[in-house]
């Protein structure tokens, strides 16, 4: 199922072991080789301190808050020594910019779509500037059209342009 970035944050993570809310997500971990979130950032309830929750350990997804066994899973950033370069890159989707291959300014990212079950984003939602919003409104770009993402912009294929499209001829 395809959730919004916004509803992926800002959730309690509920333990199954004694049945309270543990820590509540801050930020995503994204490595923006793949796409896919890798992990979350949280604040402990109990210490305030920064945590992260890798994706395979969340047991369910509740409207309420994200499932795990218990507060052991929730580790220091440092201990990730796999995910240390991820982690440094603090790489953020939202508000990049989105230009097409020849260099055409499309918008910025507004938001993205994530598959739950894999964690892998698919969609990312571009805004653009006032003046191509009243006449196009904003653009959904799917994970395949993707062509490349740097640090600083998101590099897609070229989009369609409007040309006009000939009626198919009818039989006589």
């Amino acid at each position: 199922m395809l959730q919004l970035s916004n509803s992926l944050l800002n959730k309690s993570i509920l333990s199954l072991r004694t049945g309270s809310p543990i820590a509540t997500i801050t930020g995503a971990i994204i490595n923006p080789d793949s796409l896919k979130i890798e992990g979350f950032y949280c604040q402990d309830r109990f210490d305030k301190s920064t945590l992260v929750l890798l994706y395979q350990d969340i047991r369910d997804m509740l409207p309420q808050g994200y499932v795990v066994n218990d507060h052991d899973v929730l580790v220091e950033p440092d201990d990730l020594i796999r995910l240390k370069e991820v982690m440094e890159l603090e790489f953020d989707l939202i508000g990049k910019p989105v230009v097409t291959v020849s260099k055409d300014k499309v918008g910025k990212v507004s938001d993205f779509a994530t598959e739950t079950e894999t964690m892998f984003i698919q969609k990312i939602y571009v805004a653009q500037s006032m003046l191509k919003s009243l006449t196009g409104g904003s653009l959904s770009i799917d994970r395949g059209q993707i062509n490349e993402i740097t640090p600083r912009r998101i590099i897609i294929n070229d989009l369609l342009k409007n040309a006009p499209v000939a009626a198919p001829a009818t039989a006589a």
